[in-house]
């Protein structure tokens, strides 16, 4: 069998403005090359030392946050097994967030959808009236919602969570995380969880999270946690500034970077940046006589999903920008595939390198 050509696999002309994985810089993409070091030595323990003050700045807590070499949905999935026994709230506004309810019943818990329209963001007054029923010790929410551009209304949500003390509150931040403050301690979220590929603008594959004392104390009346994403063993491990298993070093190192630049920039530069680039595309999307698919006042900051009101092709319009421009955007998510597009502004992104992508959506959008 022959093997692929290797200059196709190392050429990149293709810039990402797709919900995630976003682009990765180069010096990034640099700092993933340093030597190796043993995951047990102590080199590897200063690493994680170096980067924990800054996640903790950034979530905003002062409990201990956690190194997860896999995907958000393995965190998802292992607070699902950590921290529900007697059912669990699914709010439910997109794919991402549908398929939380899936999840929660495959790992053999009672579980019961809070379902919204795509494009509407959670109501509190249905959470409250859901968790009064006493049914349920657990809720989980994404926080924005990429699949329609929704950003839920954390801070009035976890008003009526303390309402409820017995129930854990799960919060999925992967695409709002260190693009729009979170303050995990004050909002009394008991685990918050977020991946390294999209506001972070790291490739793939590491996830970071972080727990409550009360979650905690949950795990440890449960007996079915698993191994992988027990959170009692991730809080063991970090004591030592170790994780469970062998974690993805090159990736941490990248984030050692990251945190760099993050600080560097200021926290409130960089929420201003996020909300600036997201201003420019709401501007084109009306200049252009498309709308919003989510509703106003619960809209995403880190990306925008466009209702295609003016009914083009979607997918000739995206390949169109890919081919001709060199940018990716996203013709859609799921059942709204077609029926909308979306447009990421997170990450590294500046209104600088947001108007050349601007430009060729105008040019794509005239050539249709």
């Amino acid at each position: 069998m022959a093997l692929p050509d290797s200059k196709v696999l190392m050429t990149k002309t293709i810039k990402l403005f797709i919900p995630g994985p976003v682009e990765v810089s180069p010096k990034t993409l640099t700092a993933m090359t340093q030597p190796m070091i043993g995951h047990r030595s102590s080199d590897f323990k200063a690493l994680y030392r170096a980067v924990y003050p800054g996640l903790q700045k950034l979530f905003e807590t002062q409990q201990p946050v956690f190194l997860s070499t896999s995907s958000a949905w393995g965190i998802m999935e292992g607070a699902i097994r950590n921290l529900v026994n007697k059912g669990v709230l699914n709010c439910m506004c997109g794919a991402f967030s549908d398929k939380w309810l899936d999840v929660s019943k495959r790992c053999g818990k009672r579980a019961e959808p809070l379902q919204v329209e795509w494009g509407k963001a959670i109501d509190p007054g249905q959470v409250n009236a859901q968790l009064a029923t006493g049914q349920f010790d657990a809720i989980t929410l994404i926080h924005n919602e990429t699949s329609t551009g929704v950003l839920n209304p954390l801070k009035e949500i976890s008003q009526v969570v303390r309402k409820y003390p017995d129930v854990m509150f799960i919060v999925d931040t992967v695409s709002s995380f260190s693009a729009l403050p979170i303050a995990m301690d004050d909002l009394g979220i008991d685990l918050m969880l977020t991946g390294s590929q999209k506001a972070l603008a790291l490739p793939p594959g590491l996830s970071l999270f972080s727990a409550s004392q009360r979650a905690f104390e949950r795990a440890s009346q449960l007996g079915d946690r698993g191994y992988y994403f027990d959170l009692l063993e991730f809080k063991k491990n970090a004591e030592e500034f170790m994780t469970p298993s062998t974690p993805a070093i090159p990736h941490i190192y990248a984030l050692q970077s990251k945190l760099g630049e993050i600080f560097a920039e200021g926290l409130e530069h960089r929420y201003e940046r996020h909300a600036q680039t997201n201003r420019l595309v709401h501007e084109w999307v009306n200049a252009n006589g498309f709308e919003f698919f989510s509703q106003e006042g619960y809209r995403s900051v880190t990306l925008t999903c466009v209702r295609n009101n003016r009914e083009i092709d979607v997918a000739a319009f995206v390949k169109r920008i890919r081919e001709e421009h060199g940018f990716q955007i996203d013709g859609g998510y799921g059942k709204v595939k077609g029926k909308t597009f979306r447009v990421s502004n997170m990450g590294d992104e500046t209104v600088e390198t947001m108007k050349p992508l601007l430009a060729a959506l105008t040019a794509s959008l005239a050539s249709a």
